[in-house]
């Protein structure tokens, strides 16, 4: 770790999560001895991370600067942004945290489920084009700017080294559901001012032209719902808070009565309705009071757009659910598309559907889903509106922050300098000098059931070896008679003449090591070597051995 001290005239870009990375987004700004904070994401694990739930981020550097932390700023409601509060939350002091009416309520929700009271919180609804000025440095102007859930926010940071333009998570949707365009006249008037720096988000850098708009993806799924003769089952993610109000809209529309299945679906469902973001002409009506409808007037809404095992999509593709079983003449639209990672577990779904027999309506074959992020015509749009001069790709695999950098230098007044930053680094910003000056610990921080940061990489990897190569529990029992017991997982099937071959070589080296008298620990570690050598001889496999003395 290199973290050199900080420059009393220079802006310090600290991202913690969320650079060179989809998700787990977290930013640190430092100006002399005041830290701004902005959001605190999760990831989802990779297939190789076994048994992990949540992958958060690593705040060593906010927990050793804790007392210079004058705010907390949040751009929305999404997991990736603020998903891991209520983890890192009560680590941190009580400083005041800025967001929207309907960041806040989801933020709230998540909190209680921890048990965390809001009297130890300092959560305070801003509106999206306010101004809060935060210690004596930073002044935050927020505004509005299109996504997949409301209350999504850009802002302008103004400090002493020049103005910053963060565009949070965005697309520039035309014809947003909500009738509410993005403010880009607010980003247009700061580069009129000079913006000393962009940082833009890089999602879609590879992907040409314009997002599509939310309000097509609508009138497809209204049109495959008209289409649909019997149940109809929609899938998406449970914050896409627009899209779940034109399908309740649709469902209204078309004579069919709405069922939410899925407990995060519900959740974001509930606090969107108390809020005012989402309306229903009906009550939602439970799996257990669709008795007398008939099929073609029932819709369900449903978690499991991401093939997640426990999801209601996926149990009723494999006949878990406990009230409701799929059939011929059903219908089941995924209005989603998988997020990097989760392509198998979305296949294995879709295939389990087809077996079935129902009708499986999905991206790209329909047009059933619209991506939250800008393509490439949009993200130049915002380059050309910020005019900066320096640039900092963000929200993106290095692929698309590369890619983003490159389409940066086609804008009508390419950035002076762009930097490809990782997690960690510790940006230097002022008027002349835009560069990476030391690092921070940044990473992973596992969350594995009620565990946070017990689980490091050391044990990911055993947990892959079992799972690859089984394992092999050895316990040498010394007294009376010196004698070895075996247990196997996942290892070989019962084998008995490899067993008694690997009994003889374990017990050999105990005896070897008792003659010779050696430490119970030398005498374990001769007999796990030997047993070792064996095993990878005989089978070619190397399972996770396990020696075990008994004296």
């Amino acid at each position: 770790m290199t973290n050199p001290t900080p420059n009393p005239d220079a802006l310090e870009i600290i991202p913690l999560g969320g650079m060179g990375e989809i998700g787990k987004n977290m930013f640190a700004y430092r100006y002399g001895d005041e830290i701004l904070v902005v959001d605190g994401g999760l990831a989802f694990p990779e297939a190789h991370q076994l048994g992990i739930d949540l992958i958060i981020p690593k705040i060593d550097y906010l927990q050793e600067h804790a007392g210079l932390i004058k705010g907390w700023i949040l751009t929305h409601g999404h997991e990736d942004h603020i998903g891991s509060l209520p983890y890192i939350m009560p680590r941190l002091p009580r400083v005041p945290m800025y967001s929207a009416a309907l960041t806040l309520g989801l933020l709230r929700e998540k909190l209680g489920e921890f048990g965390i009271k809001e009297a130890d919180t300092d959560l305070r609804e801003v509106e999206l084009d306010a101004q809060v000025r935060i210690g004596r440095h930073f002044v935050v102007d927020f505004f509005r700017i299109t996504h997949s859930i409301p209350d999504n926010m850009g802002y302008i940071l103004t400090t002493p080294v020049g103005k910053v333009v963060h565009t949070g998570d965005f697309k520039i949707d035309r014809t947003p559901t909500d009738g509410k365009l993005s403010q880009l006249d607010r980003i247009e008037k700061a580069g009129d001012e000079g913006v000393l720096l962009l940082i833009s988000d890089s999602t879609n850098a590879e992907r040409p032209g314009w997002s599509t708009s939310e309000a097509e993806v609508a009138e497809n799924l209204e049109a495959l719902i008209k289409a649909a003769r019997g149940r109809v089952f929609i899938t998406t993610f449970a914050s896409q808070t627009h899209r779940v109000q034109n399908i309740v809209r649709s469902a209204e529309k078309l004579g069919r009565r709405v069922i939410m299945e899925g407990r995060s679906m519900l959740k974001y469902a509930q606090v969107s309705q108390q809020l005012g973001y989402m309306e229903f002409k009906d009550p939602l009506v439970t799996s257990d009071e669709v008795g007398d409808l008939q099929d073609s007037q029932v819709l369900y809404i449903c978690t499991g757009s991401q093939g997640q095992p426990m999801s209601v999509l996926s149990r009723l593709a494999f006949g878990n659910h406990a009230k409701i079983a799929l059939k011929r003449g059903d219908t089941v639209i995924l209005s989603s598309s998988p997020i990097p990672g989760n392509e198998e577990a979305v296949n294995t779904v879709i295939n389990r559907l087809y077996e079935i027999g129902v009708d499986v309506l999905y991206p790209p074959n329909q047009k059933v889903h619209a991506s939250g992020h800008g393509s490439r015509e949009e993200q130049l749009h915002i380059l050309n509106l910020a005019r900066p001069k320096y640039f900092l790709p963000w929200h993106g695999e290095p692929r698309h922050q590369i890619n983003h950098a490159r389409l940066a230098q086609t804008a009508t007044r390419p950035p002076q300098r762009t930097l490809v930053a990782k997690n960690g680094d510790i940006v230097k910003l002022t008027q002349d000098d835009f560069k990476v000056v030391g690092t921070v610990p940044a990473g992973a921080v596992y969350v594995d059931g009620l565990g946070v940061g017990d689980i490091s990489d050391d044990i990911i990897m055993d947990r892959m070896s079992m799972s690859q190569e089984g394992v092999l529990i050895i316990t040498a029992v010394l007294h009376p008679t010196p004698h070895i017991e075996l247990v196997s997982r996942g290892f070989v099937r019962s084998n008995r003449e490899l067993e008694t071959q690997i009994r003889k070589v374990a017990l050999e080296a105990v005896e070897q090591g008792t003659r010779e008298k050696k430490r119970l620990e030398d005498i374990r570690d001769d007999m796990y070597g030997a047993v070792r050598r064996f095993v990878r001889k005989v089978t070619g496999r190397n399972p996770v051995l396990i020696p075990l003395l008994v004296d």
